[in-house]
């Protein structure tokens, strides 16, 4: 490291890790997630039932222009660039507030600022769960630059006397647009509005600047307000549903602490120890209110794990609390703690690399289908287009599936064929493709990982179904999972509606 500086260090692992992301990106097909919002992107909208649409518009250009994998994953790949990028610059900014607020012992213990942007962008490179979001878009790639982007005015508001108008106006558009990408952006709102109030002795309420930022990101945001207002508020009512869980379990709450430290590294912790312990001093008011922006997240995502939560919903406060840990580590490994950083962090890319390896193996052979989770990633392409073919050939109404979450590749890969969900849940696809009518005959796709009985007889029921072809999945010489698909005629409807 001794022949390039920190900074040209820096940029040549996350080119490297983006060009691992690249190769990724056109080895496996779209995650049900995945599919789902490039399907945003195919049926444009206002926004839609359970997300805001940023996560669709972003990649309408390049939806309209290709159906390949590898070339739509180049969203999220430029999104954790710039990630990668700000959590730089962040940390440089955040260590020169440091020297310009202290003096004497701890500024001279500090390490350059390159060196401590290095350790923040490392600590990125070697947690596995940012990876996951560098490949496959979700809101929350969408939602670790904004909320990084939140942070850096923040950061900008305590070493300023006062914010310009463009400040505002900029403060007020990286607001809306993160309220475009996800809802849970109002904890990064709060986590802003916590260093506004921690700057006592600069008045923000009576600014016009102020308030031209809240009226921009209304404006914004109007479009979420719109839709949902035209829809009987029912992304609100989803969301609300969704983020309370079932019920509160100790156990739950235990396995979400557990992953987050697998799925975001050792590193991250012991590098934000090592800084809340030897790096706040003078500045301790300020820098507290800038770490809102990963525990005021962080805390209410731990609060409702009990009732069940996603691993990745903390990526973007994770990101935020990047630049503290590099700075903690930088100032670690500047008092000889050298052989600790370097043993987490070979032991870090060490798991990543495996991930990798695991997905494009197809995972671990077992005996059962179901225990392999990587062979949801195989298979859909050509399964989707087999069952194009085979409604096309049948003359059938449309391809069925008896779950949501198998409904967002048939949709992808079956495009144009209308795809309907045999559940009495409401969804995106009702809006998208209606209810399915009395009497229809449908494709239904059966898949070996999720698998169903045939809809005959049951609340959701068909006349008969008659098996029509199968098709096995293998990589490798494994066998990764199976797709039955058999003609349903005369849907009867669900019970209900009789």
């Amino acid at each position: 490291m001794r022949h390039q500086s920190p900074s040209s260090w820096a940029a040549i692992c996350v080119c490297i890790a983006a060009l691992v992301h690249f190769a990724l990106g056109f080895s496996v097909e779209f995650s049900v997630d995945e599919a789902h919002y490039a399907l945003y992107a195919q049926h444009l909208a206002w926004s839609y039932f359970d997300h805001p649409p940023l996560v669709g518009w972003i990649q309408w250009p390049l939806v309209t222009l290709t159906s390949s994998e590898g070339f739509i994953r180049l969203v999220p790949e430029l999104l954790w660039v710039i990630s990668c990028l700000l959590v730089y610059q962040l940390t440089l900014e955040i260590h020169h507030f440091i020297q310009g607020r202290n003096s004497g012992y701890l500024t001279s213990a500090l390490p350059s600022a390159n060196t401590c942007g290095l350790m923040a962008v490392l600590t990125i490179i070697a947690a596995p769960m940012p990876h996951v979001l560098a490949i496959g878009l979700l809101p929350d790639t969408l939602l670790a630059p904004l909320s990084l982007g939140l942070m850096f005015m923040a950061l900008r508001w305590l070493i300023q006397d006062r914010f310009t108008i463009g400040d505002w106006l900029l403060t007020g558009v990286l607001l809306g647009l993160a309220g475009l990408s996800k809802y849970t952006a109002i904890f990064t709102a709060f986590a802003l509005l916590l260093v506004f109030i921690s700057a006592r002795r600069k008045p923000w309420l009576g600014k016009i600047g102020f308030w031209l930022a809240i009226l921009l990101a209304l404006v914004l945001i109007g479009p979420v307000l719109y839709w949902n207002w035209a829809n009987d508020w029912v992304s609100f009512k989803y969301q609300i549903a969704h983020g309370s869980g079932g019920e509160w379990l100790w156990r739950r709450f235990g396995a979400f602490l557990g992953i987050q430290i697998v799925a975001f590294g050792p590193l991250l912790i012991m590098g934000s120890y090592i800084f809340l312990k030897d790096c706040m001093h003078a500045t301790k008011l300020s820098l507290l209110s800038l770490l809102g922006f990963f525990f005021i997240p962080f805390v209410i995502f731990a609060s409702l794990s009990g009732g069940g939560s996603l691993p990745h919903w903390t990526t973007p406060a994770w990101f935020c609390l990047a630049p503290f840990a590099g700075i903690g580590l930088a100032k670690a490994w500047s008092v000889q703690h050298k052989t600790v950083i370097r043993i987490l962090f070979i032991f870090q890319i060490a798991l990543c690399i495996l991930g990798f390896g695991f997905v494009l193996s197809g995972g671990i052979p077992s005996a059962s289908i179901k225990s392999n989770p990587i062979a949801d990633l195989y298979g859909w392409k050509i399964a989707g287009q087999k069952a194009a073919q085979l409604s096309q050939a049948t003359k059938a109404d449309g391809i069925a599936v008896q779950n949501w979450t198998l409904g967002s590749r048939a949709a992808w890969y079956a495009k144009p064929i209308p795809v309907f969900i045999l559940d009495e849940r409401k969804d995106q696809f009702d809006l998208w493709f209606g209810q399915l009518p009395l009497g229809a005959n449908i494709l239904l796709m059966n898949w070996s990982g999720m698998s169903f009985s045939p809809p005959v007889g049951s609340k959701l029921a068909f006349e008969r179904c008659e098996p029509l072809d199968s098709l096995e999945i293998q990589r490798f010489g494994q066998v990764l999972s199976k797709f039955d698909f058999s003609l349903c005629s005369n849907w009867q409807g669900p019970a209900s509606a009789k």
